[in-house]
Order: structure tokens, then C-alpha cells, then sequence
């Protein structure tokens, strides 16, 4: 069959035609059918469906992640319990409100010991709070040795209270040596402390919303 003769087809006579065009516009009005079902309908079950594999292979990988920490549980506790144990001894190093006075004396002792003249030391009239701790800033001035300082601020470095020299500056007036620095301590907050700073946090928090 030619293409004229598919143009001399007459939809009318439809029952007379050969079986072989019977057959082909059988298939072509399928093919339409199909095709103005997969546009009209099919298209939003397609995105559908696409957006559940999407879906499901972000919860394949939230499942594999879980399963990983699921696996690794037991070293996470046991990495928990080295952590707490690391704080606790980091805090033991921490000397509470009483112990504060006793701490400061320390610092004074171990430049005196080591033959050092203290020009200025000077605690600061406020502590700056954190969440479990404060830090109490102390302005010192030295004078002695280049050695003796040295072996000052080793001497504090091993105090068993945690002690910071920051800021330092060293001058030389005239052959004598004056050192200027910011000795750092802290103290761990009692629990009406703590209980104070978590309720300003969380009024700062709600402020800011």
C-alpha cells in the first residue's frame, strides 16, 4: 500500500479496508492513547514516583549512617567515659570561691621564692563568668633576672591550680628587668552560679528570638 492510497482511505468505509491498514491504525490509535495517557495522567505518578526513590535514597543513607553508630556504640560510650574522665580531672584543677585567696598566694610566693620584686599585682575587681567556670584576671609586675623570671613562670606553670600568663611584656630600665604580664586563674561556679548563668543564657536566647 502507497501512501496515496492511505490518502484515499475513507474513515467512513472503515469496515472494507484491508485487515494489514486495519491492523496499523489499530496500532497508531494505541499509540495515541497511550501517549495522551502518559501526558495528561502518567506525568504526575512519573514525578511522583520520582520523588520517592529520591526519598527513599536519602533514608538508605540515613539508614547506613545509623547503622554505623549502631556498630561503633560501644567505643562511643567507652570514648564518652575517657572524655568525662579527662573534664572531671581538667575541673579538679579548677579551686572553688574559698580556695581562691590560697590560689593568689601561691602565684605571690613563687615570684618571691625566686628572689623576684613584685611592683604590681592586682586582681581585677570583677571575674568574668562563663558557663561553669569564672575568670579572675591578675595584673603583675615584676622585676629581677631574665633567669629568675624563666623560673618564675615554670614555677607557675606546675602550680596544680590551673594558672595562664598572657599579655607578657619585658623591658630592660636601665639594666633591670621588669616583666608585665596578665596572670589568668579560674574557679569552677557552685551551683546557684551555674543555675545563674544557664537562666541569663536562656534569657538572652529568648530576647534575641
Amino acid at each position: 500500500m502507497t501512501l496515496d492510497d492511505i490518502r484515499r482511505l475513507n474513515f467512513r468505509e472503515a469496515g472494507t479496508w484491508p485487515i494489514s491498514v486495519k491492523v496499523v491504525m489499530l496500532l497508531i490509535l494505541v499509540l495515541l492513547i497511550v501517549a495522551a495517557g502518559a501526558f495528561f495522567d502518567w506525568k504526575d505518578q512519573y514525578e511522583t514516583l520520582g520523588n520517592v526513590q529520591q526519598e527513599e535514597l536519602k533514608l538508605r543513607d540515613q539508614y547506613t549512617q545509623k547503622k554505623v553508630k549502631a556498630i561503633n556504640f560501644e567505643l562511643y560510650v567507652q570514648q564518652l567515659k575517657e572524655v568525662e574522665q579527662s573534664f572531671g580531672a581538667l575541673v579538679k584543677q579548677l579551686p572553688n570561691r574559698a580556695e581562691i585567696d590560697a590560689l593568689l598566694t601561691d602565684i605571690n610566693q613563687a615570684g618571691l621564692g625566686r628572689g623576684l620584686q613584685f611592683e604590681l599585682f592586682r586582681p581585677a575587681s570583677t571575674e568574668k563568668m562563663a558557663d561553669f567556670y569564672a575568670e579572675l584576671p591578675i595584673s603583675i609586675r615584676i622585676t629581677g633576672n631574665y633567669h629568675d623570671m624563666g623560673a618564675f613562670a615554670s614555677d607557675v606553670a606546675q602550680l596544680p591550680r590551673i594558672v595562664t600568663l598572657n599579655d607578657v611584656a619585658i623591658a630592660n630600665n636601665n639594666g633591670v628587668l621588669s616583666l608585665d604580664a596578665v596572670a589568668k586563674t579560674f574557679r569552677y561556679l557552685d551551683e546557684e552560679e551555674v543555675a545563674k548563668q544557664r537562666a541569663a543564657a536562656n534569657a538572652k536566647n529568648k530576647a534575641g528570638k
